[in-house]
């Protein structure tokens, strides 16, 4: 108990020290050991790449889960120690919405089957959205975690350690300068006119004593510049360690990125496929988008009906349906455009024709398109120059 109790005064008495050199650091009543330009940059970019790692880390948790609330919940769970839950992503909630409005509303009207197809869709979306989540959380969002959970809590504590050891040191050069400067003065001014025996006695011995007291001062200097000078060190290390800390953040960043890269070709991909089953009914609701229709094919061209208008592709006579690839060439040879109602058509991805009876098509190229009867709404009839052959819509845009 005793032990304690003079370890408990003694921390109290260093504790008290420490405050009071602070302070009349603060004050400009006190010297303060700098520390070198080298260790001051070390320090400034250790600062630096804290507040930035939290800015990083924080702004990425927004992007991946911007609900707040779910992401104090998941929050909580980490501390807890506990396994987050399985969440349902918004597209996968919204292709649950939209399966169940189909099975409502009737899943074999147009509608209906719209519904079904983009709820798919969107399906695949919310799965390629949880991977790309996990994978982020994994490769990015942990390792910056890990260093202001684990190293950086090392470099503070290291820091804190080293601002008491310079407090220490500096108390301890006070102390130093105010023993010698004590001392000078009882040596240069002896008190000798005392009377008393015991004031002379005190007087004549107050050179020796501050003496001892220089000795001591400078005895308790030099350990604590010894302390000082190894938790510099140690510390100096450690902030050199940030380079290190750099050269992981940059593989973490470079396997966001790529994961990011993965998820958004993964939805690029599913959407033009949806697009692509869309595709005839797109063009008959939005024909400035897509080319194509969905109405009944229009009469043949020598026929005068006055209900013919231009919004209605125009058509040419031909057979019910366009025959296997081996016929396809000669009968489009054979079949002439119409008169009127061709329309031009930009394309918009490239494309190689699978076979003689299709047109081979390049990005931005302009062509001539028209349907014929019977056709697969999903195709249309293309023309460049002199070649001639069926182009899929979805590769299209309408501009007259």
């Amino acid at each position: 108990m005793d032990f304690n109790m003079k370890k408990l005064a003694s921390d109290a008495g260093i504790f008290f020290t420490r405050a009071v050199q602070f302070t009349e650091e603060k004050f400009g009543q006190a010297e303060k050991t700098e520390l070198d330009a080298h260790f001051e940059n070390l320090l400034a970019r250790a600062d630096s790449t804290k507040n930035w790692t939290e800015k990083i880390l924080r702004q990425t948790e927004v992007l991946l889960q911007p609900n707040p609330s779910a992401r104090v919940e998941e929050f909580l769970y980490e501390k807890l120690d506990r396994k987050v839950p399985s969440r349902v992503t918004n597209g996968e909630l919204l292709a649950q919405y939209m399966a169940e409005a189909a099975s409502e509303l009737g899943p074999t009207t147009p509608y209906g089957k719209t519904l079904i197809k983009v709820s798919e869709a969107e399906k695949r979306l919310g799965a390629a959205e949880r991977d790309f989540i996990h994978t982020a959380s994994v490769s990015f969002l942990t390792p910056l975690r890990n260093f202001l959970e684990g190293d950086w809590k090392t470099i503070s504590k290291e820091r804190r350690l080293l601002q008491n050891r310079r407090l220490d040191l500096d108390a301890c050069k006070a102390r130093l300068k105010r023993a010698k400067a004590a001392e000078a003065k009882a040596t240069t001014v002896p008190d000798f006119q005392e009377t008393r025996p015991r004031n002379y006695i005190l007087s004549a011995s107050a050179s020796a004593l501050w003496n001892d007291e220089v000795d001591k001062a400078e005895q308790e200097l030099r350990v604590a510049q010894t302390e000082f000078d190894r938790q510099a060190e140690v510390t100096r290390l450690l902030l050199e360690g940030i380079s290190s800390t750099h050269v992981n953040h940059l593989r973490c960043l470079h396997e966001f990125v790529k994961s990011q890269t993965t998820y958004y070709a993964q939805c690029y991909r599913h959407m033009l496929d949806l697009q692509k089953q869309l595709g005839s009914s797109q063009g008959a609701i939005f024909p400035g988008t897509f080319v194509g229709t969905t109405e009944p094919a229009s009469p043949p061209l020598n026929s005068t009906s006055p209900t013919t208008t231009a919004a209605t592709m125009p058509v040419v006579p031909s057979v019910a349906s366009l025959p296997p690839a081996g016929e396809a060439a000669l009968c489009l040879e054979e079949v002439a455009p119409p008169a009127s109602g061709t329309r031009k058509a930009r394309v918009l991805y490239d494309y190689e024709a699978a076979d003689s009876s299709e047109l081979a098509l390049l990005a931005d190229e302009l062509i001539t398109v028209y349907s014929l009867p019977g056709m697969d709404p999903d195709w249309l009839i293309g023309e460049r120059g002199n070649k001639k052959g069926k182009v899929p819509v979805t590769y299209l845009e309408l501009l007259s």
